[in-house]
């Protein structure tokens, strides 16, 4: 038996926890909140259905839209991140700059809801870059290899005491067995 190994991997299984506690616990947390984005509208805004025809509304009609709701804070094309099409579901979904989701009929050009949308924000936090970029690749990363390592040292110091118990079985056996 290697007590020098044993007593090794035990520090390093506690050091790791320690030194990935803060970082593994806003993954965890907001990871739990991410895989319930689609079922709890607070995260979220649930996806409205528009009209099921061939989309009819330009660009201008959808902008419009938007500037006419007052909490998008939207005046210009420059106010908004992106645009989520669905063709399917007969909608638009605008985030804006400000958080804001704006989500107007494809046919109608008429909103169909207006909700802030924290689930960005959220994934922010789960990947580090909430903090700075570089956090991803000098704390979240870093964290995610430790986590690597605290399973294998764990999974060691879960199977020492099975390896004990086997080895003092086996003494017994020997022990126990008659002599020639």
């Amino acid at each position: 038996m290697n007590h020098s190994l044993d007593r090794s991997t035990r520090k390093i299984h506690r050091w790791g926890a320690i030194l990935t506690l803060l970082p593994l616990l806003i993954v965890i947390s907001t990871g739990i909140l991410l895989q319930l984005k689609k079922q709890i509208s607070w995260i979220q805004p649930p996806t409205s259905h528009g009209s099921q025809a061939d989309p009819q509304v330009d660009w201008e009609t959808i902008l419009l839209t938007v500037t006419q709701n007052s909490s998008s804070e939207v005046s210009s094309w420059e106010d908004i991140d992106r645009l989520d099409v669905r063709p399917n579901r007969g909608i638009v979904k605008v985030q804006c700059k400000n958080k804001m989701e704006i989500q107007v009929d494809l046919v109608t050009g008429k909103e169909l809801s207006s909700a802030f949308r924290r689930s960005d924000l959220i994934e922010s936090l789960h990947d580090g870059s909430f903090f700075h970029d570089m956090a991803k690749l000098w704390i979240f990363l870093p964290s995610g290899l430790i986590l690597l390592g605290l399973w294998f040292t764990g999974a060691y110091l879960w199977w020492l005491p099975i390896r004990a118990r086997r080895i003092k079985k086996k003494r017994m056996a020997n022990k126990n067995a008659p002599k020639p």
